[in-house]
């Protein structure tokens, strides 16, 4: 053998550093997260699933102490299950907690977090909503909301002493997937009312409906709702989902949908200083003078001098973007932005977007 031969040196391939998806159960105390974990952890599907019961937060005590086992038994810590499963509960709602049990008892394919009933979603969202550059093993894949047919609507029009936003609004409004569950309890005419509220205020998640919380887990798992990939277009999702860019709403105390289409091309700079004026500082105002109150925002905007379209995203006040497929030769470009919140009026929202972006809304 030469020298040479001793000096090659072996080219090295990269490890796959493949990131476990998060999803996000919340729900209201008896909306059925616990039948929906304690199906899923049943199923032979395959995949090592973790479930994870978060109890950090001011939660309902009676909630608190049910926690899923496979025959329904109690358990303190751990409890690794005969198809590959693994429920537990963790008190600290951070990444690095997660990331520990992951060291503790290996890899999962999928982690799923359920949150109290009366947790706001948002926070817990923005813990795991991250920039890949801080190299987290985790990845937040998406918000799914479980609703009782029989007392959603109860739920909906409970006023809070302060006036904000109450539980059930919030957490509709933040979903990316809602399940509609327990149908069997009510009849048609009011199962479409409850849908149709639910679409009025929160315009692009997937809705299901379901009873005893089984459905199909492709349909909850593996959604990507923070990352569009591939050909997917907002704008074809918007159509999929049955909502009209052109559906209008008053005023309104309560929680609602609106889409704001807008004409040419914009500056990302512009972009910024309408999200920090709208979601930071809170100074975007409607006709009445109240404060937009913006939960949720997705949108898809062309940019100047830029040949890919950008997705922006935003939960409270935390917003982020990045780019996806290409505009094509002879395609119209324009933007769309839907806004889930309080408040909403299309014709303050008008006049915000030529003040902050010097565009028109169609």
């Amino acid at each position: 053998m030469s020298d040479s031969d001793d000096d090659d040196i072996p080219e090295l391939v990269p490890a796959e550093n493949k990131k476990v998806p998060v999803t996000i159960i919340t729900g209201f105390l008896g909306a059925g997260k616990t039948t929906l974990l304690n199906y899923i952890l049943t199923q032979q599907h395959g995949k090592r699933i973790a479930v994870i019961l978060n109890e950090f937060g001011e939660g309902d005590s009676i909630e608190k102490s049910m926690s899923v086992g496979e025959g329904g038994e109690l358990f303190e810590e751990w409890l690794e299950l005969r198809n590959g499963c693994l429920c537990c509960s963790v008190k600290d709602n951070g990444v690095k907690a997660i990331e520990n049990l992951m060291q503790k008892k290996g890899k999962f394919d999928y982690i799923l977090l359920e949150t109290t009933g009366l947790a706001d979603p948002g926070p817990i969202a923005s813990i795991f909503w991250l920039d890949e550059e801080l190299c987290s093993d985790v990845y937040l894949d998406g918000i799914v909301v479980m609703v009782d047919a029989k007392f959603c609507k109860q739920h909906l029009q409970e006023e809070k002493p302060d006036g904000s936003v109450n539980d059930s609004q919030r957490q509709i409004a933040l979903a990316d997937i809602i399940i509609v569950n327990k149908t069997d309890l009510v009849d048609v005419e009011d199962l479409n009312d409850l849908t149709q509220t639910i679409r009025s205020i929160n315009g692009f998640a997937r809705l299901f409906e379901t009873s005893q919380a089984r459905m199909a887990l492709e349909n909850i798992l593996n959604i990507n709702a923070y990352g569009l990939s591939g050909d997917v277009k907002l704008e074809d999702i918007f159509t999929l989902r049955g909502f009209s860019p052109q559906d209008k709403h008053s005023i309104d105390k309560g929680v609602h949908t609106m889409t704001i289409q807008i004409h040419g091309n914009i500056k990302k700079s512009d972009l910024e200083n309408f999200l920090q004026a709208l979601l930071w500082e809170k100074s975007v105002k409607n006709y009445e003078g109240h404060t937009l109150d913006v939960l949720r925002l997705k949108g898809v905007i062309s940019l100047e001098d830029c040949d890919t379209r950008l997705v922006v995203q935003a939960v409270h006040e935390l917003y982020d973007y990045h780019y996806t497929t290409p505009w094509e030769n002879n395609e119209a470009r324009h933007n769309t932005i839907v806004f889930i919140g309080r408040n909403l009026d299309r014709e303050s929202l008008g006049i915000s977007i030529s003040q902050y972006l010097h565009q028109k809304v169609i």
